[in-house]
């Protein structure tokens, strides 16, 4: 059973590691807390929760980072409390901005796609060459660029005969 300290602390902790993604200090954590307490006091409980399982230390002289364990005490202290915590509220809105960016540069991308595509397609071709040139752009594979080959040469031929 954590103490009210130790569930506030551990609710910081996993905030500003959200934030962050660096491993959290106690010193950080004195800062950004209404906590009056020491640093030292924050390291002791920190010390339990890791003991707890709730938080790790990726080195000795790291700060903290939130296991499964903490990730899931948070989630339910913040849920439970039936709001959605406006940090969270930040990083949905950010990520749906970048996904608007990125479905607004796809269609800017697929629209310029069909123009070189009709472009292309209007363009006329105007020796042999240039049929061997967008046939290595085209053809996947060696045999199938061997068999488009043979193939504009038939079509080349019967091209010239008509």
């Amino acid at each position: 059973m954590l103490s009210q300290r130790q569930k506030h602390i551990l609710n910081l902790l996993v905030k500003e590691y959200i934030d962050s993604t660096e491993p959290i200090s106690s010193d950080l954590l004195k800062k950004r807390s209404n906590l009056n307490i020491s640093p030292a006091t924050i390291r002791g409980e920190l010390c339990q929760l890791t003991n707890l399982g709730y938080i790790t230390q990726p080195h000795t002289s790291a700060g903290r980072i939130p296991t499964q364990k903490g990730y899931e005490f948070f989630i339910e202290i913040t849920f439970i409390q039936n709001e959605t915590p406006s940090f969270i509220s930040r990083k949905i809105e950010t990520t749906k901005q970048k996904i608007e960016k990125e479905l607004a540069l796809a269609k800017e991308l697929t629209k310029s796609l069909q123009e070189i595509s009709t472009t292309l397609s209007y363009t006329k071709i105007q020796d042999k060459d240039t049929i061997l040139e967008i046939l290595k752009i085209i053809g996947p594979s060696e045999t199938s660029y061997d068999k488009n080959i043979d193939l504009m040469r038939d079509l080349l031929k019967e091209f010239e005969n008509f």
